[in-house]
């Protein structure tokens, strides 16, 4: 069975950090183009930080930018997104997804989340004191 499976998330007090994790099983990610995205409550979907599969070039939306890094690993065949600084308007639920072959730019990539073959469930980040 093919799947991304995402962990890390929680609660968390302004100014902290989580390091969410997402995890391909039934395939590798060597050939995937990775994005992070995130929705809240009322809200549309946000690509939040993605990651290209050839030159491991990244993107991050400017609501994260210099607090928010991602990473990703092939030979743990996984991707992690380190989110620091946390405030409250970062809460959400967050998605991994993953795409094979794209021709997008990183920046492109975030902008179109219906461009992706895989999702993984979602993990719940709460940024509250």
């Amino acid at each position: 069975q093919l799947q991304l499976v995402e962990s890390g998330g929680g609660l968390v007090q302004p100014g902290g950090s989580l390091r969410l994790s997402c995890a391909a099983s039934g395939f590798t990610l060597d050939y995937y183009a990775i994005g992070w995205f995130r929705q809240a409550p009322g809200k549309g979907r946000e690509g939040v930080s993605c990651i290209s599969s050839s030159d491991g070039s990244t993107y991050y939306a400017d609501s994260v930018k210099g607090r928010f890094t991602i990473s990703r690993d092939n030979a743990k065949n996984t991707v992690y997104l380190q989110m620091n600084s946390l405030k409250p308007e970062d809460t959400a639920v967050y998605y991994c997804a993953a795409v094979l072959f794209t021709a997008m730019g990183v920046q492109a990539m975030c902008a179109a989340s219906s461009e992706y073959d895989y999702w993984g469930q979602g993990t719940q980040v709460t940024v509250s004191s």
